[in-house]
């Protein structure tokens, strides 16, 4: 046991100097780190940039990999340059194995700097729709109106169709109705937007009223359309439930097939 604790000490004393480079440079890099992390997201959020980390991560590993080449002469007894030109023929080799790593870098990346999307947009992709969490190294973090996160590679973002939604048009309901062709349409869609705005009360978006849009003629009666707009914290399918539940069973809509005499 004396051995070994005299062999530690020994070794802790011929080395002293090297460990006291080693753990300074990691506690500089660390406190350098956390300086500039919050000082990267505070620019971002004042500026035009998008905030996403990804930008913060480029840096915080520029400034790791800095500090790895300063340690290694006086540390590890390694030159730095000799170490970056075999690390350039390696990395031949490394690419091949960590090409979609290096692709969702390369995508997410060329999605903010391109403004493509950023955090806070409302996206749809695949028939599925929800807002831009966050553009980490790999993947494009988008929540969707039930919670769940997708998770998705920004290397797809790139090679598949896209389309950018407002806010507006994510949380548009739009509700199919028939009214009855001996209808008076001033008078019944205000009866339909009066129904809707007490049923929607707390699920609908104050700032933007329904709307009942008249669209034309059908063997059965006038066809028309309700939009009626979510709240950001409400699922559509929700307020659209709501609101088919209100106008059922009511005198001015179609709600049957109305019967053809037949042909004497």
């Amino acid at each position: 046991m004396e051995l070994i604790l005299h062999s530690v000490l020994a070794w802790l004393g011929s080395n002293s100097e090297r460990i006291i480079i080693l753990v300074v440079t990691v506690i500089a890099t660390i406190i350098i780190t956390k300086i500039v992390s919050k000082a990267l997201n505070g620019l971002l959020d004042r500026s035009q940039i998008p905030s996403a980390s990804i930008f913060v991560n480029i840096v915080l590993a520029v400034l790791w990999i800095m500090a790895a080449m300063m340690v290694m002469q006086p540390v590890f007894g390694v030159n730095p340059t000799t170490f970056a030109t075999a690390l350039g023929i390696s990395g031949i080799a490394l690419s091949f194995g960590l090409k979609d790593t290096i692709s969702n870098i390369v995508g997410g990346f060329g999605l903010m700097v391109g403004k493509v999307i950023q955090p806070g947009d409302v996206i749809a992709i695949s028939g599925t729709s929800g807002t831009v969490k966050d553009v980490t190294w790999r993947h494009t973090i988008v929540t969707e109106l039930s919670g769940n996160e997708m998770w998705i590679p920004n290397s797809v973002l790139n090679t598949v169709s896209l389309e950018k939604l407002t806010m507006n048009g994510d949380a548009m309901v739009r509700i199919p109705l028939v009214l009855k062709g001996d209808c008076d349409p001033d008078q019944t869609a205000q009866q339909v937007l009066a129904i809707t705005s007490k049923a929607s009360n707390g699920l609908s978006t104050p700032s933007i009223p329904s709307v009942v849009r008249f669209q034309g003629f059908t063997a059965f009666g006038i066809s028309a359309e309700l939009w009626v707009f979510a709240k950001p914290e409400v699922m559509p399918a929700l307020l659209q439930d709501t609101v088919v539940r209100a106008l059922a069973g009511q005198d001015f809509l179609v709600q049957e097939k109305p019967e053809i005499p037949s042909g004497a």
